[in-house]
């Protein structure tokens, strides 16, 4: 068994994904087992305010913890890549809690495309809405924006160097260039409360993938089943949900030395994100890694 400790109870705003995705997960998974303090542990699952989870999942690093960490991993671009440094000076592993990559639909999706099922892509697009909930003081873009970024990634395995958003930070469209001419449209936010739709539930989380052999389209919120009862309704997954595949994937790094998602991914999503919040206040697409001519 793999000894985990819980630290933090916070994210963005109102959330508290510790106690209500990660500690069940872990209480539910056959590989691991809850303990009482950060000294008993091998694991640390790290989900304390974003202004704070940089230096908590450092300082776990230094201390030679492995991590599952909140989403998203950290506040900064900066911060995420000095993660990625640590972790790999360490010889730890770090999860970021980009669990939804991990829908038994995109998991599908991703093997098709990685298969050549619709041959060479060119072009995905994306929604990822949000109905209901209580909003990100951060904004939408930095509360969600990381997931559909992370799942293009999974699904095309080509990085973004060029981003246009264009919205407002509660409801985006990010226009993508990734390597090889592939393009990317991703419309992320979130829209008010829809009756048929939980709380903070996804209203709409679709792709639709052309290639130059066909076209892919995925709901990624299937395969479930609406549930509904005295004092809660929602989707179901007939299989694992994202979050215990997440520690399926933990597990498996641990156990390996290194994870099939890590620091790094985290760092390519953030750069994305932080080139979109660039290209909404200049009103222009932004090269990532290049500065952005203002004209002024």
């Amino acid at each position: 068994m793999i000894r985990v400790a819980l630290v933090g109870n916070a994210g963005i705003g109102s959330q508290d994904h510790q106690n209500s995705m990660y500690r069940p997960a872990f209480e539910r998974h056959p590989r691991f087992e809850l303990v009482d303090t950060a000294e008993e542990a091998e694991v640390l699952s790290i989900a304390v305010p974003l202004a704070e989870r940089g230096t908590a999942v450092a300082d776990a690093i230094r201390a030679g913890k492995h991590v599952l960490a909140d989403k998203p991993l950290a506040a900064t671009l900066a911060e995420a890549t000095e993660i990625e440094r640590l972790a790999a000076a360490h010889g730890v592993v770090v999860v970021p809690a980009h669990h939804q990559r991990f829908g038994a639909a995109l998991r599908s999706a991703i093997a098709a495309v990685r298969a050549g099922r619709v041959g060479l892509p060119w072009n995905v697009q994306c929604d990822f809405v949000v109905a209901g909930g209580d909003p990100a003081p951060t904004g939408e873009l930095v509360n969600f924006g990381l997931y559909p970024v992370d799942v293009l990634r999974a699904l095309l395995g080509l990085e973004v160097h060029r981003v246009h958003a264009t919205g407002t930070p509660d409801l985006v469209t990010l226009l993508l260039d990734h390597e090889h001419g592939v393009t990317s449209t991703v419309v992320c936010g979130r829209v008010p409360a829809l009756r048929d739709v939980p709380p903070g539930g996804l209203a709409v989380h679709r792709y639709r993938i052309s290639g130059s052999h066909g076209v892919l389209a995925v709901d990624a919120r299937k395969p479930a089943l609406q549930v509904r009862t005295t004092d809660t309704f929602g989707p179901v997954w007939t299989g694992p949900g994202t979050v215990d595949v997440l520690l399926d994937v933990l597990a498996a790094g641990i156990a390996a030395g290194r994870a099939a998602l890590g620091p790094h991914d985290a760092v390519q999503a953030q750069r994305v994100i932080e080139a979109a919040q660039r290209s909404m206040a200049v009103g222009q697409p932004v090269a990532i890694g290049q500065p952005v001519e203002t004209g002024e």
